[in-house]
């Protein structure tokens, strides 16, 4: 009887674990299905419209942070007036721009809203604002005639409320604690205003903001997701209601590293504000965005690009002509860009790739014209090589795990071209190979110059620098025994001696696209840039303060610019190098950056950013 009871036993803890399986199975199969439409979207269009945009001031943070008295910043009520508004021309560039989905801000955090709610207190500009008309409408009516995904962005905090708890930063109404009526009654208003959108706009998707000021009981988090799941049950949530959503939103850095959730959005801005703001025109240039994109189609996820138009409603001339030359280059390149997965990390390959959905598509992405490209590592031989939008004929060799190409470069993209290499079958790839070990002496016998600075470089970024000790810093003095056999690998040897004397290892993938070193001291970051970039080039993750930048050989300065190192933010921005093209080396130019001290990296998870002060 025992024996009996035990054998029951294991079979229902066998039935109940395979049960437990099956539901897993089955809910992991329901999430990959939903959130398939924003997986393969890859471009999104972030709209910030406000009353903010009247004055140009930081939306709802001017008044919070006391720069700006709240009644003068409601003020901006009286100057919305959406008067050249017109919704259908945005909902048409965005689809134009190859966006598949746009977010807008339905109500920041100074509580005025873009359609006419209802709800208890709320301020609206149906109402209260010079437009007097819901301008939200019209704007979900059009996109959706567009077939576009429609997205929602809802702040939980509303300071102008005066059921919410915080007024600005340095004021508050009452503690949620010390009179729990008060507080419900606010959460009924958040809640109704998400009924109010659910029902009027049936959206795609909702992007919560601002959940950093109360804990997710104190929001009732998962009494406003069952409520939003009523209205659509496959309703998408971005991260930001106390980490209950089903994507992760970095903010403004472009991550370094491939972030670990499967399904994540990059919000960026254009320049460095969310609203239209008058004297903001520090844009970046069409070229830097389009690479911005590549970089989270690389990584596996969403561009989520802001735009803030005006109070009466017009777009910015700069921001029409990024959305139209980000239109051109997804129009040129749809099979490289939607749809597209996760490519093969930098540390083994340094230019940016993708694979396509069946995985059996590798897309790489240039934004350097090179008439060459080697791939090692490739275990499964390719059926084809060609470009993507252009008809131009791909001349390739397969041998020995490595896949050479010839690049014709008349037609190059002036963005980024994109080679597509297509396989039977999905590729194998051997991410463990080893670098073949050359010695300086071999390496100065060599004839053929474009394979010898190319192992030279490669070596000297993993720290086994050939030329140590065997040349002066100033290239004056070489070991008698180096015998060249072609003079141009001695003269590009000698040219770039300050670093090849005494190189140490270059810094971690992601944070450039290509091969570093670093110098003895650690405190002169070189950059190995291949043929000719077709912008700035980009480095991600600098803490340090920069002295000055040149070219190793020629000791010319070249200058920098650095965007989205914001104020109020610890993640450093992005520096963007010019590099003139005058002044490149056509085997390979070395770009000396001088710190203020030895490197420091910030290799951090990029989230939200909670406080602007």
């Amino acid at each position: 009887m025992i024996r009996k009871k035990s054998i029951l036993a294991v079979l229902f803890l066998a039935l109940s674990s395979y049960n437990v399986f099956a539901q897993e199975t089955k809910n992991k199969n329901e999430e990959v299905k939903k959130m398939e439409w924003f997986e393969d979207a890859k471009l999104g269009i972030f709209i910030h419209w406000g009353i903010y945009s009247v004055k140009g001031v930081s939306e709802s943070w001017a008044f919070f942070n006391n720069y700006i008295s709240h009644e003068n910043y409601m003020k901006q009520l009286g100057g919305f007036t959406a008067n050249q508004y017109q919704p259908e021309e945005w909902a048409k560039l965005i689809q134009e721009s190859g966006a598949k989905y746009s977010v807008i801000t339905t109500r920041h955090h100074d509580g005025v809203s873009l359609w006419d709610s209802k709800s208890n207190n709320a301020i609206t500009t149906a109402k209260d604002a010079a437009a007097k008309k819901d301008v939200l409408t019209p704007f979900v009516s059009a996109l959706q005639k567009k077939g576009l995904k429609t997205g929602l962005y809802y702040s939980l905090p509303d300071w102008s409320h005066p059921d919410y708890d915080v007024n600005t930063r340095i004021k508050k109404r009452y503690n949620v604690g010390d009179d729990a009526n008060r507080w419900n009654k606010f959460v009924n208003y958040y809640q109704g205003q998400l009924a109010e959108l659910s029902k009027a706009y049936k959206p795609d998707l909702i992007w919560f903001d601002g959940d950093w000021e109360h804990n997710d009981q104190e929001w009732r988090a998962k009494e406003t997701l069952t409520q939003l799941r009523k209205y659509n049950p496959n309703i998408i949530i971005n991260s930001r209601l106390n980490q209950h959503g089903d994507y992760d939103t970095p903010e403004q850095g472009i991550p370094v590293v491939k972030p670990e959730a499967r399904y994540w959005e990059l919000c960026y801005t254009m320049n460095d504000s969310w609203g239209y703001q008058h004297f903001d025109h520090h844009y970046k240039t069409p070229n830097m965005i389009v690479r911005t994109l590549v970089d989270c189609i690389s990584m596996g996820g969403n561009l989520l690009l802001d735009i803030g138009p005006k109070a009466d409603g017009t777009i910015p001339t700069e921001q029409v002509q990024i959305l139209k030359e980000l239109g051109r280059w997804t129009s040129k390149h749809k099979d490289a860009i939607y749809g597209t997965r996760a490519g093969v990390q930098s540390r083994f390959w340094n230019d940016k790739n993708a694979f396509s959905k069946d995985g059996k598509t590798l897309y790489i992405y240039l934004d350097n014209v090179k008439d060459k490209l080697v791939l090692q590592g490739l275990k499964t031989k390719p059926a084809s090589v060609k470009f993507v939008g252009n008809p131009d004929k791909i001349d390739y060799q397969y041998d020995d795990y490595t896949l050479e190409l010839n690049l014709p470069t008349a037609n190059f993209d002036p963005a980024v071209t994109v080679v597509a290499i297509t396989f039977n079958e999905k590729p194998a790839i051997d991410l463990e190979r080893k670098e073949v070990n050359y010695t300086a002496y071999e390496i100065a016998g060599q004839s053929q110059v474009a394979h010898a600075i190319a192992t030279i470089s490669k070596s000297t970024a993993i720290g086994s620098n050939l030329f140590k000790d065997k040349i002066s810093a100033d290239g004056d003095l070489l070991d008698k025994n180096l015998k060249f056999t072609a003079a141009e690998i001695k003269e590009w040897v000698t040219k770039n001696a300050e670093i090849l004397h005494d190189a140490a290892a270059g810094i971690a993938d992601g944070h450039y696209a290509g091969l570093s070193a670093l110098s003895k001291d650690k405190q002169t970051l070189y950059l190995f840039v291949e043929g000719t970039p077709t912008g700035p080039i980009a480095l991600k993750g600098l803490k340090n303060t920069i002295a000055r930048i040149r070219i190793v050989g020629e000791g010319s300065m070249i200058g920098h610019d650095i965007f989205n190192k914001l104020y109020w933010s610890s993640t450093p921005g992005i520096v963007y190098i010019d590099v003139p093209k005058e002044r490149i080396d056509k085997n390979m130019t070395i770009i000396a950056v001088l710190l203020d001290k030895p490197i420091e990296l910030y290799r951090e998870h990029v989230g939200a950013i909670e406080s602007n002060l």
